[in-house]
């Protein structure tokens, strides 16, 4: 027998065993890289580029903070603020009263861009820099590249060209060669400046290819970037984008080019009968979303279009017009991005989560009446089939937001089965992580990762 004493040490030990094996390491970023020379060594200059809501907005005029505002305005807000108003002869964004000013660290509590700024600064010898100045004696420069995330992502590029643009000029250098950080949307971003520099080719199918980007670019590192578009955006296009307590209305992200460009790619299958099969719909024809009554189409969301606009018939029409021509533009965004392109001239890493259950299918259920429903989450399904498993059809393993086959430009998760034909995609390796989209950015593995790629010659 045990004696009352011995049990009570035993119980410790195997206590503190137990708290020792889920005390998980992590890597010291001080010892391995503050060790390297910082201020002799020079390092290309890196570009940071956040994602989808990823930097903040202010108005022009006063200066004040639109997007994200104070905790009060990002809890309660209705988002009316940041809806883009539309020129009703070209069918474009009109310029409005909101600029981007400054890439988003943090917001109600959540940490977004602001421990990868202090890592490439602490534990790399990177230094915050714009472009339109020059100090000589900065061997690592970081450049923190904002754009306006509602708008085209074209646009965007076009304004990331211009940016380089000058850095080089400030450099007086015309071969400088950067290295990119792009989370979410941002890798979208630069992979359209990649292919096609600030050419637009979304306004036919012929997508000619000049490489102006990639001549700039040594290494590329996509975080989180949806390469194959998200089911998600498609969710909140019908339903509202969730922020704070409230949502975003889909009339609002209906006016942001960007959002129609995170559809699902064409070659995904992302909606899904009853039975588990495939359907053939088209996410980027406006007669899909007339059909079945969503996004601006949902008879709730006209009357209250209607309600709110000082002219609501009219916007309306306006509307529906404005969503036709860039739900096309967004066909033509998602494809440009995939055709072959021989010799890039860049290395490309890819970064994300695979541990989270993420939206990888919708899928489409008749009702008793005989009307087609459509179900964004398993257990919305009110008839389920015994022998269908709607969990593994339905969601993926991902970050929550991007599901790991969208990140690595694959439509099919399994990697034994070969990558589609139409999507290229030319990666020297991909790292997973355990990390929810919004915070990959401060992931210590991540961070470790990172600064081998960018500091390894």
């Amino acid at each position: 027998m045990i004696s009352h004493f011995k049990r009570i040490i035993l119980i410790h030990l195997l206590i503190g065993l137990f708290l020792t094996s889920c005390q998980s390491s992590k890597p010291d970023l001080a010892r391995l890289y503050r060790s390297n020379n910082h201020s002799n060594i020079e390092q290309p200059p890196v570009i940071l580029i956040h994602g989808i809501m990823g930097s903040k907005l202010r108005d022009i005029n006063s200066l004040e903070e639109i997007w994200f505002g104070n905790l009060a305005k990002l809890l309660f807000s209705n988002f009316a603020s940041v809806k883009l108003d539309i020129n009703a002869e070209t069918l474009l964004p009109i310029q409005d009263r909101l600029e981007a000013f400054e890439i988003a660290d943090q917001a109600a509590g959540t940490n977004f861009y602001r421990a990868i700024i202090k890592t490439l600064q602490q534990y790399a010898g990177y230094k915050i820099s714009k472009p339109g100045t020059f100090d000589p004696n900065v061997k690592r420069k970081l450049y923190l590249f904002n754009y306006d995330w509602r708008q085209d992502n074209q646009l965007s590029a076009k304004k990331l060209s211009q940016f380089i643009k000058q850095i080089k000029k400030d450099h007086q250098n015309p071969d400088l060669k950067f290295d990119v950080i792009a989370h979410s949307m941002g890798g979208l971003v630069t992979r359209y400046y990649l292919r096609y520099g600030e050419n637009d080719v979304l306004n036919n199918n012929d997508f000619p290819l000049n490489l102006s980007g990639a001549k700039n670019i040594r290494k590329v590192v996509l975080l989180g970037t949806p390469n194959l578009g998200s089911v998600g955006a498609v969710k909140s296009f019908i339903k509202g984008l969730k922020v704070g307590l409230r949502n975003v209305p889909t009339e609002v992200l209906a006016t942001m080019p960007s959002v129609y460009q995170l559809f699902p790619h064409s070659i995904n299958n992302w909606i899904i009968d009853a039975e588990g099969k495939p359907i053939d719909m088209d996410v980027f024809d406006i007669e899909t979303w007339r059909k079945f009554k969503w996004s601006i189409f949902d008879l709730k969301v006209r009357k209250r279009i209607i309600k709110d606009h000082p002219d609501g018939e009219q916007y309306l029409a306006l509307l529906e017009n404005y969503f036709e021509k860039h739900i096309e533009r967004a066909r033509r965004f998602v494809w440009s991005l995939t055709i072959p392109v021989e010799n890039p001239g860049y290395r490309l890493v890819v970064m994300g989560g695979d541990c989270e259950l993420t939206p990888a299918r919708v899928l489409l259920e008749t009702d008793d009446d005989g009307e087609p429903i459509l179900r964004l989450k398993p257990n919305y399904i009110k008839n389920p089939l015994p022998d269908v498993d709607y969990d593994a059809l339905m969601l993926e393993p991902g970050d929550g937001t991007v599901t790991k086959a969208s990140l690595l430009a694959r439509d099919a998760l399994d990697p034994t089965i070969p990558r589609h034909k139409y999507s290229y995609f030319p990666i020297d390796y991909p790292y997973f992580l355990c990390e929810p989209h919004s915070t990959l950015t401060s992931n210590i593995n991540f961070q470790d990762n990172l600064l081998n790629i960018l500091l390894s010659r």
